[in-house]
């Protein structure tokens, strides 16, 4: 039987979580929800607050896990960024947004780490 949606993306999250961990990245909260907006992972990494987007899935015909992190979904942790950092008055934090790829290949895992994967221009106001 097919694991739900919200079983693999836990699944996923949690291997994220141990693989970002154990890069050093220390993990200050998963599956942050404000306004109808998630953000995965928030994870501290030296001076930067880190806004982690993870896909976890098969490779297969709609491409690699990276490139399924559209406009949509890039503007929504953008917008989720925003909030968090308001809410916690983190004002003046470096913040960088990343991809973790999870691809299930021939009954292998993979994990693929992209840093800064997208960047926008952006103030907190």
């Amino acid at each position: 039987m097919p694991k739900s949606k919200v079983e693999k993306g836990r699944k996923g999250e949690l291997i994220a979580s141990r693989f970002l961990s154990s890069k050093g990245f220390e993990i200050i909260a998963r599956n942050f929800r404000i306004d109808h907006k998630e953000v995965d992972i928030i994870a501290r990494e030296g001076e930067f607050l880190v806004f982690v987007e993870v896909k976890f899935g098969r490779v297969g015909s709609f491409g690699e896990p990276v490139e399924w992190v559209g406009p949509r979904k890039k503007k929504n942790l953008i917008e989720a960024a925003k909030l968090y950092l308001s809410k916690n008055e983190l004002h003046d934090l470096p913040v960088r947004f990343d991809v973790v790829a999870i691809s299930q290949r021939g009954g292998k895992t993979e994990i693929a780490h992209f840093p800064g994967a997208f960047v926008e221009e952006w103030t907190l106001s």
